[in-house]
């Protein structure tokens, strides 16, 4: 905190307590650096496996999106930056954000988020992201589990209506398999790994309320388009469900 000198009546110097200036509004997330990171993740993923994408032409090509997808495994949120058509921005737990993966994740445009409270500047970030016409991708369900969208939480309903934003379903299948021999937490290495991508829907009711209730009831009308969504992936790939390990969560 600065402060500042002026003269009293007789003539004694005295100090006043200057405002603290502002803390500087963190930097958007780089799409630049989203792209690089879609690049990277292309090679990757189909350098280790066999992605199928069904699709993906859904993603509206300009403008804001939410990329809604199923999470059962370390590899979906690398497997979707690497197969959508546009740079995404995910927002990540911070867990994740450790050593040289910090920087990485960050220069890469990804965003970094507190679950254990309200992470106000994550949500500033991620909104920042879908005002700027950008990709946001959020994984519903919070953590890794069954990946079928059977337990979501409020705040992919809050950004989907609070910014208007329509959202894609992503099924991301075949990924919790894990037969390989050399990485047992990995699925085998070429194995073929289905990424579907849904028509994209509104969550809001057209009212354009913010409230609890309407948060709840958008969420269930979220929760019922995804779960369709997922089941249709499965149809259409032949892909039963599979359950994963706890111990990755």
């Amino acid at each position: 905190m600065r402060r500042h000198a002026r003269r009293g009546e007789a003539g004694r110097e005295v100090t006043a307590a200057s405002p603290a200036p502002s803390p500087a509004p963190s930097p958007a997330p780089s799409v630049r650096g989203a792209e690089v990171g879609r690049r990277i993740g292309v090679g990757l993923m189909y350098g280790l496996w066999k992605p199928r994408v069904l699709g993906a032409w859904r993603v509206p090509a300009t403008g804001p999106a939410i990329l809604a997808v199923n999470h059962s495994h370390l590899i979906d949120g690398p497997m979707v930056m690497g197969v959508a058509p546009r740079p995404t921005h995910f927002l990540i737990k911070k867990e994740a954000f450790v050593g040289p993966l910090d920087p990485f994740l960050l220069g890469v445009g990804q965003l970094k988020v507190d679950r254990s409270t309200a992470d106000r500047a994550a949500v500033t970030r991620a909104l920042r992201v879908l005002d700027n016409g950008g990709v946001l991708g959020i994984f519903p369900e919070g953590t890794r589990g069954e990946g079928d969208f059977a337990a979501l939480r409020a705040g992919l309903a809050y950004f989907a209506v609070r910014s208007g934003a329509p959202i894609v379903p992503v099924a991301v299948l075949g990924s919790s398999e894990r037969h390989g021999r050399l990485l047992r937490r990995l699925p085998p290495l070429r194995s073929r790994i289905d990424v579907v991508f849904g028509d994209p829907f509104d969550a809001g009711d057209g009212s354009g309320r913010r409230t609890r209730a309407a948060l709840d009831a958008a969420t269930e009308r979220i929760q019922k388009q995804l779960t369709a969504h997922l089941e249709n992936a499965r149809r259409l790939t032949g892909r039963r469900a599979t359950l994963s390990s706890g111990s990755d969560r």
